[in-house]
């Protein structure tokens, strides 16, 4: 039996949705001994290097950090091994080989944003909300040769509210996360933790959460208004959800609905050119309420339709 500050710890991820993480496990007193991020890359008009939320944290706070460009290299393996690490913690972080999870003598935990076994992949905030579910969560679970598919270690249940959408409910889960992620590692340390095989709480047909790709993103006007404000909601703020509009392809980013016969055919919108816009869906009228043309800044409706015109 041992402490959380007593484990030696290799924390992997990315973007900020990691960060919480790590700094939790730091403001907990964790004995991180490094910290492996992605290498920089080029980007912005400049195309300078930029720096990955996790490495500027780790930088900050003066944590060793790795940045293999291939995690089976060896040298990059034998660094590793030397740092004779107790745990390993994955959070939004590329695909691991098992020659690195495996390391750590207590294995390897991955925080994940849904309730596993529901949604395992890259994007289970977005389809979580585009599927039109009212609740979701955090999990943590040991890694293993399949996706998401490891022993589940803790889940925390977070509500998904009418007005949320990805981007609320992303900030949700990472400070559920990074709260869960404390909770769990403690209880490794201690040895009070019990694994749960996912087969075992499988009870109802599972639902996926691929990565999202263009035509996802699509706006399907034959559905009904309840899908397709929830399409809207799941992909926003990003990559946002998108549709052609007098010709024209246009982000959008919020909505309102109204079920009601419309009388016209799906995809089609009428609009007083001043105060708003609707777009007909399969059931009832889609308000838009905020909105980007392509090449344009993101505007509230109102904005938009003074600088653009629409012929219905």
């Amino acid at each position: 039996m041992r402490t959380l500050q007593e484990l030696k710890i290799i924390f992997m991820g990315t973007p900020d949705f990691a960060v919480a993480s790590l700094d939790a496990l730091v403001k907990a007193g964790a004995n991180i001994v490094a910290v492996i991020t992605a290498p920089d890359k080029s980007s912005g008009r400049g195309m300078q290097l930029q720096e990955s939320p996790v490495k500027r944290f780790a930088v900050a706070n003066n944590l060793k950090v790795l940045q293999p460009p291939k995690l089976k290299n060896p040298e990059f393996l034998k660094e590793l091994k030397a740092l004779e690490a107790d745990l390993g913690v994955v959070v939004a972080f590329r695909m691991l080989p098992e020659a690195v999870w495996h390391m750590p003598h207590l294995g390897t935990v991955n925080v994940h944003g849904s309730l596993l076994p529901q949604y395992r992949g890259a994007a289970p905030i977005n389809w979580a909300i585009m599927n039109g579910e009212t609740e979701t969560g955090v999990t943590t679970f040991k890694l293993k040769h399949e996706i998401d598919t490891g022993d589940i270690l803790l889940q925390h249940k977070v509500p998904i509210e009418p007005s949320d959408n990805a981007g609320t409910i992303h900030d949700k889960l990472m400070e559920a996360g990074a709260r869960l992620l404390i909770e769990t590692v403690e209880g490794l340390a201690i040895g009070t933790i019990r694994e749960v095989p996912q087969a075992a709480i499988a009870s109802e047909e599972l639902k996926h959460a691929p990565k999202i790709f263009k035509e996802d993103m699509r706006i399907d006007w034959t559905k009904s208004a309840f899908q397709v404000l929830n399409h809207i909601r799941g992909l926003s703020p990003y990559p946002a959800a998108f549709t052609t509009l007098g010709g024209k392809q246009v982000k959008i980013y919020a909505a309102t609905s109204e079920q009601t016969q419309t009388g016209v055919s799906p995809a089609s919108f009428n609009t007083d050119k001043r105060t708003y816009l609707r777009i007909a869906a399969a059931d009832g009228w889609i308000y838009i309420t905020d909105i980007q043309q392509e090449g344009k800044k993101r505007m509230d409706i109102e904005a938009f339709l003074r600088g653009f015109r629409l012929e219905e």
